[in-house]
């Protein structure tokens, strides 16, 4: 059985599948590929975001500390821990794991 693990020095110690992860930002204004801000009053269809993996259970299998995951923004449970906000998930919620960035640091990914 793994361990559960965490980083970032967090008082918290994961149980089950359960993944920590500290959004990358806010959901307000967006840039396009083309540099056009789009507003967050526009609107848009369901929308999922990306997170980083900070603390993870035991039980969970498909993603590692520092992994770069999409999920849906209405599926989750929010906490805060040294004045800073995470989001709780279970690993089921989580829809993609980015890939690893190549050489020249690119990843594909344009989302």
């Amino acid at each position: 059985m793994a361990e559960p693990a965490t980083s970032e020095g967090l008082p918290i110690r994961m149980l089950h599948d359960r993944v920590l992860v500290s959004q990358d930002g806010e959901l307000g204004e967006r840039k396009s590929g083309g540099g056009i801000v789009i507003p967050a009053t526009a609107s848009v269809g369901k929308r999922l975001v990306w997170a980083q993996v900070v603390a993870l259970g035991a039980h969970v299998r498909q993603v590692r500390l520092g992994d770069r995951v999409l999920f849906d923004p209405e599926d989750r449970a929010e906490v805060e821990l040294q004045s800073k906000d995470y989001v709780l998930l279970r690993e089921r919620d989580l829809h993609a794991v980015a890939a690893q960035p190549t050489e020249n640091g690119q990843t594909g990914l344009y989302l």
